[in-house]
C-alpha cells in the first residue's frame, strides 16, 4: 500500500519569496551588453514547436545550506547537492535544456543565491542560470528556495519557495524545474506528477502483474497490489485518491477501484457480464468502461460511487478504449464496427457518432489530451506505433517507429506521451518510454521491474 504523501505546500506568495537572512536583494535588471541604449533584451525562451534541434545550455549548481543540518531525509548539504541534480534531470529529460556537467559547474556560496556571479556563468556558456537554497525549520519541514536567472540580461526572471515535510523534499526539485520549465517554454508544468502502471515479471506465458506508482521520473516506485491476481489498464481518478483499474480475480475480467488512502479494494460494477477499459470522466462522477454481453461490447458509464450502468454504444462488434474530452463533452473510442478498428467520437451521451481514423492499418487506444487539441493513439501496420491527430481525423503524425509500442498516456501538459514497448519473442520484455510531440526526445522511463498500461496522472495538489 502507498501511503499518501503530505501535500506540498508553497510558502505564502511564493512569487515573492524573501530572500534568505544574511543575503543581499536580488541586482536590478542591468542592459544586456551590446544593445542598444532603452532597447529591452530578446527575451530568454525555448521553442517547443519547431523540434529540438539545440537544447538551451543550463547550469544549475548544487543549492547551498545556511547551515548544515541533520533531517529525517539526510544532511541539508547531501540534500541540497540532491535537490540540484533532480533539477537537471528533469530539465535535460524534457529534451529542451542541457544541463551543464558537474565539472563545468561549481558550488555557490549562500550568499550568492540572490547575487549571481554572471560574469563567470556567462563565461561557462550557460544561457539561463538556477541557484536555490534549503534551510531546515525549527518545525522540522525543510525550506526550499528556488531562483531562475537570464544571464545575458544578467536579471532574474522568476523565483518560487516551498515549506515540505522531509518526506517531500524531491516534491520540491520537481516545483522548482516545473518553474524553470514553464517560464522559458511558456508551456503548463508536468514534472510534480505520479505515474501507475502495470509492474510486470516472469515469462510471457505466465507473468505477474502488480499495480505499481511512481513519480514521474521513475523514482518512489511502490507496488500497490500482491499479484495474486492480473491487473490491467489503471486510471487514475481526477482527484488522484483512487485508481480504476481491470483485474481477472476469479479468472473474470471486472472493474475494481483502489483507493489509495486505505488500500480498499472494491467491484465497480456487481452481477454483470465481463467489463474492461474503464476510465474516470475528468470531473470524476463518472467511470467509462466496456461490457460483454450476448457477443456484443458496448461502451457504458456508470457513477463513480456505484449504480445502474448506462449504455452509451450499440453497434454490432466492439466498441472499447473510450476516453473523455477534458471537458467531459465527447468521448473518443475505437469499434471495429467497419471491419477493423477505427477511431470514433462521440458525444458524451452517446449521440452523433462519428468515425475519425481513415488511415491504412488499424487504430487502437485512443486518448485525448489534456489540452484537448489532440488525440493519440496505437496504429497497428505491420508494427505497433504511437500517433497523434486531430479531434477531426486530420494531421495524423506517427511519433515512434519500433516493433510494439502501444497504450499511450498524455503528460498533464499534453507534450509528452508515455507508453510501453514490448519486446519480441518469449524473452521480450516490456518497458515504459516517453516521447515528446516532436517524436524527437524518445527515452526509456526507469522501473524496478518490468512495465506496461502507463496511466500519468495530474500535476500533484
Amino acid at each position: 500500500m502507498l501511503a499518501s504523501a503530505a501535500a506540498l505546500l508553497a510558502t505564502p506568495a511564493a512569487a515573492q519569496l524573501v530572500p534568505p537572512a544574511g543575503t543581499p536583494a536580488a541586482p536590478a535588471p542591468v542592459q544586456q551588453p551590446g544593445a542598444p541604449v532603452g532597447q529591452t533584451p530578446p527575451p530568454l525562451e525555448v521553442d517547443v514547436t519547431g523540434g529540438i534541434s539545440a537544447p538551451m545550455p543550463i547550469a544549475i549548481p548544487p543549492m547551498p545550506t545556511q547551515s548544515v543540518v541533520q533531517t529525517p531525509a539526510g544532511p541539508t548539504d547531501r540534500l541540497g547537492r540532491q535537490l540540484s541534480e533532480i533539477v537537471a534531470n528533469d530539465l535535460r529529460n524534457s529534451g529542451l535544456f542541457n544541463p551543464l556537467a558537474a565539472a563545468a559547474t561549481r558550488a555557490i556560496a549562500f550568499p550568492e543565491v540572490t547575487a549571481p556571479a554572471y560574469d563567470y556563468w556567462g563565461g561557462s556558456g550557460a544561457q539561463a542560470l538556477v541557484q536555490g537554497y534549503i534551510r531546515a525549520n525549527g518545525d522540522g519541514t525543510l525550506t526550499v528556495g528556488c531562483y531562475l536567472y537570464d544571464v545575458s540580461a544578467r536579471t532574474e526572471l522568476t523565483r518560487q519557495g516551498f515549506v515540505v515535510p522531509p518526506s517531500d523534499w524531491r516534491r520540491a526539485a520537481h516545483k522548482c524545474a516545473d518553474m524553470v520549465y514553464t517560464r522559458l517554454t511558456g508551456e503548463g508544468a508536468y514534472f510534480d506528477s505520479r505515474v501507475v502502471y502495470v509492474s510486470e515479471t516472469g515469462p510471457k506465458a505466465n507473468r505477474i502483474k502488480r499495480l505499481a506508482i511512481m513519480d514521474q521520473d521513475g523514482a518512489n516506485s511502490r507496488f500497490l497490489t500482491a499479484g495474486s491476481s492480473i491487473v490491467l489498464t489503471p486510471r487514475f481518478a481526477p482527484n488522484q485518491q483512487s485508481i480504476v483499474y481491470m483485474s481477472y480475480v476469479g479468472r473474470t475480467p471486472a472493474i475494481y477501484v483502489y483507493e489509495l488512502g486505505s488500500g480498499r479494494q472494491r467491484l465497480v460494477v456487481q452481477n454483470v457480464a465481463t467489463t474492461f477499459a474503464p476510465r474516470f470522466s475528468p470531473d470524476g462522477r463518472y467511470i467509462l468502461f466496456s461490457m460483454a454481453q450476448a457477443g456484443n461490447t458496448d461502451l457504458y458509464r456508470v457513477p463513480a460511487a456505484g449504480g445502474t450502468p448506462q449504455r452509451l454504444t450499440n453497434s454490432p462488434g466492439i466498441d472499447t478504449g473510450g476516453s473523455y474530452s477534458p471537458d467531459g463533452s465527447r468521448i473518443v473510442f475505437e469499434s471495429d464496427r467497419s471491419g477493423g478498428q477505427q477511431i470514433y467520437v462521440m458525444n458524451a451521451d452517446g449521440s452523433n457518432q462519428q468515425r475519425i481514423s481513415f488511415g491504412g492499418g488499424r487504430y487502437a487506444t485512443p486518448v485525448w489530451s489534456p489540452r484537448g487539441d489532440l488525440i493519440a493513439f496505437t496504429k497497428i501496420q505491420g508494427a505497433f506505433r504511437i500517433g497523434i491527430m486531430s479531434p477531426n481525423g486530420s494531421g495524423e503524425k506517427l511519433l515512434t517507429n519500433s516493433w510494439q509500442d502501444e497504450g499511450p498516456s498524455w503528460s498533464p501538459n499534453g507534450r509528452v506521451l508515455m507508453f510501453f514497448r514490448q519486446g519480441r519473442g518469449n524473452a521480450g520484455k516490456a518497458d515504459l518510454w516517453s516521447v515528446d510531440l516532436t517524436g524527437v526526445n524518445e527515452r526509456r522511463v526507469p522501473t524496478p521491474l518490468d512495465g506496461s498500461d502507463p496511466a500519468w496522472g495530474p500535476l500533484r495538489p
